[in-house]
């Protein structure tokens, strides 16, 4: 089993750079959004739920995200939670089954900022971009997936989004083992990493058969 990291701005590239390697690896991958594990917050009026800081690692359960990686390098399946941006909760009814798989992807803009997280991963990859494409990144998705409006997002992105990705996101680029500039247009780098993939698994499939 092999264990990904991927991390970078909001709006970098990330979630086109995992799809791209999921695409390559077929169902040898399972991916594990740090977005699912937000901590639940329903017991907060709605008002003070919409001011949440979710660029701030004090955002992430990191306790429960790193008890369920191991269980999948244990070769358990986890629940995994679910989390809604739109009323800015964890859900009490429902969860997703996630069984093993050889590769799984940690993807988020905090996941290295966590020693514990990081200490189970094998591969580290930074998705970087430039700052103008990641806020127009981050608007068409705040408003046409989140139901943001302009304004929300352009006050959210000022006051949170960049500020977080300097204090807390950048930094952690050093450790990363790969760095993608331009995002999750790089298709020589996405190459490139689903190619060192692929013999990282063949390495480990002959290591064990040995």
């Amino acid at each position: 089993m092999l264990v990904i990291g991927i991390a970078g701005g909001s709006g970098s590239g990330k979630t086109t750079v995992v799809n791209a390697i999921t695409e390559k690896l077929k169902e040898k991958v399972v991916v594990i959004p740090q977005d699912s594990y937000y901590k639940d917050s329903s017991h907060l009026p709605l008002e003070e739920r919409q001011q949440i800081n979710f660029d701030h690692p004090d955002a992430i359960d990191f306790r429960l995200l790193c008890s369920q990686l191991k269980d999948l390098k244990n070769g358990k399946s986890i629940e995994q939670p679910v989390y809604s941006y739109i009323t800015c909760s964890r859900s009490k009814t429902e969860t997703v089954t996630v069984e093993p798989a050889e590769v799984i992807i940690i993807e988020g803009i905090l996941v290295f900022t966590c020693k514990e997280l990081r200490d189970q991963m094998d591969i580290k990859i930074f998705v970087d971009a430039d700052d103008d494409d990641r806020l127009m990144r981050v608007m068409a998705r705040d408003i046409l997936e989140r139901g943001k409006t302009v304004e929300t997002v352009i006050e959210r992105y000022t006051k949170t989004v960049k500020p977080m990705y300097l204090q807390f996101i950048e930094p952690s680029k050093r450790y990363a083992d790969i760095i993608i500039p331009q995002g999750g247009h790089n298709k020589v780098a996405i190459d490139i990493i689903s190619a060192t993939i692929e013999k990282s698994l063949r390495e480990k499939e002959q290591k064990n058969a040995d």
